[in-house]
């Protein structure tokens, strides 16, 4: 199943970016947000938008992703959300 897969990648992205100590005991699942469940703060936002790029290439564009968005929407943005644009973009 290609979603898995891509949200293994997000979740070790997403490790990488904030630190194994912020997420132990917490299971990063398609339902957690970023901005409550996760706490990521705009520089990690850019550090993870630049780790998707280097793995997917231009055609992922977190930035431009979130500039369709407005800051509620942004505030309440998911893993599982992220996953479903990667995996749109990717099979584009």
């Amino acid at each position: 199943m290609a979603d898995v897969d891509v949200l293994d990648e997000v979740v070790r992205m997403i490790e990488e970016v904030v630190g194994e100590d912020v997420l132990l005991g917490m299971e990063v699942t398609p339902d957690t947000t970023f901005s409550d469940d996760l706490g990521l703060e705009s520089i990690e936002f850019v550090a993870l938008a630049d780790r998707l790029r280097e793995r997917y290439g231009d055609r992922v564009d977190l930035v431009t992703f979130l500039g369709d968005m407005d800051i509620d929407e942004i505030m309440a943005m998911t893993v599982g959300r992220l996953v479903d644009h990667i995996e749109s973009r990717a099979a584009a």
